[in-house]
C-alpha cells in the first residue's frame, strides 16, 4: 500500500479551527501572549475558545463526550496553536491523562472524568517527579497506604506544573515500597500505582518553585501528609501501574514535540519577516545575504523533518501499536524537537540582532521555553540511552 502524507479533511479542519478560534483575540494578541510568556498566566478566555473547537476531545471517544479524532489530530492542533504563540502545558497534561484513563480506568471512572476533560471543563496535571526520582521513575517514594475504602498518601512531588490551576493530578505513587519489592525479588516496575488526586485535598500543600520556561504556568512542590484519596480513583490496579504509566508518558513526549514544532514555526516566521524588511547595506533587505538566509533555510528543513517524526509517533499511538514501539518514535521525535527548537529560537535572535533581545519583538522569551524542551519531559541523554539499548541492542548504561 502506498504511503499517504496528505492530511485528512478532519485534520485540516482541526488546523483551520485553531486559526479561527484565535481570530477574536487578534487585536489583543500581544497582550495575551505577554500574559502567557511573562506573567505566567494562561487566559481562561483563550482556554475556553480553544476547547470549544473540540481539541481536548480528540483522544476521547464519542461515548465519553469526545470526537475520537486521535492523538495525531491533537498534535496538529497543538502545533498550530504554538505557531501563533499560544502554548499551554495543561493541554498536553490533560490529553496525556485522558489517554491513560481511557486505556486503564474503570468504566465508572471514564464516565466521571472523560466528558469534563473533553470539553476542557476539567484540567489535569501530572505528578511523577520527586526530589530523588525523575528520570528513574522506579525510585519514587511517595506511598499510598490502604485505609478502609480509601488510601492515604504521604510523600513529596516536585516540578509539578500548574498544580494551582489543575482540577486534578494524575499522580504516580507506590503501593508497595521499593525495598519490599527488592526483598521479594519482584520486578522493579512492580509496586507502582496511579491515582487521580484533587490538589485541594486536606493534607496536600503546594509551594511554588521559582522556575522559568513554562509558558503560562508555575511549577510547584506538592507535599502530602495523610492526604485521603478514594480507592475509586485508582487508575488500573494497585502495584501494576508501570505499563499504565507509559500510556501517559508516550503522548506527553509526542505533544512536547508538537509544542516545539509550533514554537519553532512562530520564531521562524518572525525571523523571515524581519529579514525581508530590515535593510542595512545597499538598500536591500538582509534576507538577500546567504549568511542570513541559509541558516533560516536549515531551520525550515529541520522543522519539517521533526514534524514528520512527530506525526509518525502520534499515528503509531492512534494505531494501538505496542507502547515500546510508540515509545521509540515518541522519544526520537522529542529528542529532535528539543534540539531543533533551540536552533530555531537562536537563529531568530541572531537574525534580529539587538531587537532579538527586545521583549516587544516576541522572541527572547522562547529561548527559555525551547531550552526546557531539551531537558523535559525527559532529558536528551535519557532518550539516547533508550535508543542505544532498545533499538541498537547496546549494553544498558544506567
Amino acid at each position: 500500500m502506498a504511503l499517504d502524507f496528505a492530511f485528512s479533511e478532519e485534520q485540516l479542519m482541526i488546523q483551520d479551527s485553531m486559526r479561527k478560534c484565535l481570530e477574536p483575540f487578534e487585536g489583543r494578541r500581544e497582550e495575551l501572549v505577554k500574559m502567557v510568556l511573562k506573567d505566567k498566566i494562561f487566559p481562561q478566555e483563550v482556554w475556553d475558545a480553544i476547547c470549544a473547537t473540540g481539541l481536548m476531545g480528540c483522544v476521547i471517544p464519542e461515548e465519553y463526550g469526545g470526537n475520537d479524532m486521535g492523538l495525531l489530530a491533537t498534535t496538529i492542533g497543538l502545533e498550530t496553536l504554538g505557531s501563533f504563540g499560544f502554548g499551554n502545558a495543561l493541554f498536553v497534561l490533560t490529553t496525556m491523562d485522558a489517554a491513560c484513563i481511557l486505556r486503564n480506568g474503570t468504566e465508572e471512572m471514564k464516565q466521571r472524568y472523560l466528558p469534563k476533560m473533553a470539553t476542557g471543563e476539567m484540567k489535569f496535571g501530572f505528578a511523577l517527579t520527586e526530589p530523588n526520582a525523575g528520570s528513574n521513575a522506579f525510585r519514587i517514594q511517595t506511598v499510598a497506604t490502604k485505609d478502609g475504602d480509601d488510601y492515604l498518601l504521604n510523600g513529596q512531588k516536585v516540578f509539578i506544573t500548574g498544580a494551582d490551576v489543575a482540577d486534578r493530578l494524575l499522580m504516580v505513587v507506590r503501593t508497595t515500597s521499593r525495598e519490599e519489592c527488592e526483598a521479594q525479588g519482584l520486578p522493579k516496575a512492580f509496586g507502582l500505582a496511579l491515582f487521580i488526586v484533587d490538589p485541594k485535598t486536606p493534607g496536600i500543600d503546594l509551594k511554588p518553585i521559582p522556575t522559568r520556561g513554562i509558558e503560562g504556568m508555575t511549577q510547584y512542590t506538592v507535599y502530602m501528609d495523610d492526604a485521603r484519596v478514594s480507592a475509586a480513583d485508582l487508575v488500573g490496579e494497585a502495584d501494576m501501574g508501570g505499563m499504565a504509566l507509559f500510556n501517559s508518558l508516550n503522548p506527553e513526549r509526542i505533544l512536547a514535540a508538537a509544542t516545539a514544532c509550533g514554537m519553532a514555526q512562530n520564531c521562524l516566521d518572525k525571523a523571515v519577516s524581519y529579514a525581508n524588511e530590515r535593510t542595512v547595506f545597499r538598500d536591500k533587505p538582509i534576507g538577500i545575504y546567504q549568511g542570513i538566509s541559509h541558516p533560516l533555510a536549515k531551520v525550515a528543513i529541520e522543522l519539517d523533518a521533526v514534524r514528520l517524526l512527530t506525526y509518525r509517533a502520534a499515528w503509531a499511538f492512534d494505531q494501538g501499536e505496542h507502547p515500546g514501539k510508540v515509545g521509540t518514535y515518541a522519544n526520537m521525535a522529542k529528542y529532535m524537537a528539543g534540539e531543533m527548537a533551540i536552533e530555531a529560537v537562536d537563529r531568530a535572535i541572531q537574525t534580529m540582532g539587538g531587537y532579538g533581545f527586545s521583549e516587544e519583538y516576541g522572541v527572547i522569551h522562547y529561548y527559555e521555553s525551547a531550552r526546557l524542551l531539551r531537558t523535559a519531559p525527559v532529558t536528551a541523554e535519557m532518550i539516547l540511552n533508550f535508543i542505544a539499548e532498545h533499538e541498537l541492542g547496546l549494553p544498558r548504561s544506567y
